[in-house]
């Protein structure tokens, strides 16, 4: 019973009825549906007609491969009138790749009639890419950034900002301190990473009142040692 659910419809040629071509379209759309749902949900921000063309996109797979079927002829003509087709669009990311070969190989099982593995792979693959979401696998950390402060001598460079960083929930770690002016001046280097709540004007307004408002410099670019 379980190889006859999974199995594919034809081994050779055969005819194409009405009842198995609604049932893989009714097939294509619901998976298509499924696809566009798990992409929504993934998404942070999305586009209407990309969404509509997830639905869309495995039905339309799947009646060029009814088409098709095992004619190789046929399989000619249909390449040739899709190659005077030009498609443009906006190039998207790797996630917005994957999604779409997600559909179209959903498509393609169940064109080929295999519909308990395109049910199958399609629940599978939609559960791996809400668990990779919901664990925020690979997900990008805040990015460092490099902080000049020119002090007085008479500050004590190793915690004179630390009251200042814990404030506004800045981490920081010394890099490098150099004297300035013939050594009446020091310059701190500092790599730090700022959280999304982190006012960066009311940050270095802070820094200000405790150098005396000499030079600061905040630079998005990662810390370079100097020599």
């Amino acid at each position: 019973m379980i190889e006859s659910i999974f199995g594919t419809a034809a081994a050779g040629e055969s005819a194409l009825t009405l009842g198995h071509a609604l049932l893989t379209l009714g097939v294509a759309i619901g998976l298509g549906l499924l696809i566009s749902l798990t992409y929504m949900r993934t998404q942070p921000a999305y586009s209407p007609s990309f969404t509509l063309t997830m639905i869309v996109l495995p039905t339309i797979v799947a009646i060029i491969i009814l088409l098709i079927g095992s004619n190789i002829a046929r399989a000619f003509s249909l390449a040739g009138a899709f190659s005077i087709i030009r498609f443009r669009s906006a190039p998207g990311d790797a996630k917005d790749i994957s999604y779409v070969l997600f559909s179209m190989a959903a498509g393609l099982a169940c064109g080929v009639g295999a519909f308990g593995y395109a049910v199958l792979f399609t629940i599978v693959l939609c559960v791996l890419m809400l668990v990779l979401k919901a664990v925020k696998f690979g997900a990008s950390r805040p990015a460092m950034k490099t902080l000049k402060v020119t002090i007085p001598e008479s500050l004590g460079y190793e915690e004179a900002f630390a009251e200042v960083f814990r404030l506004h929930q800045v981490g920081y770690e010394l890099k490098r301190v150099r004297t300035t002016e013939l050594g009446s001046l020091y310059e701190v280097m500092y790599s730090v990473q700022m959280g999304p709540q982190t006012n960066q004007k009311e940050f270095l307004d802070a820094l200000r009142v405790r150098n005396g408002n000499l030079d600061i410099t905040l630079t998005m670019s990662p810390v370079v040692q100097e020599y």
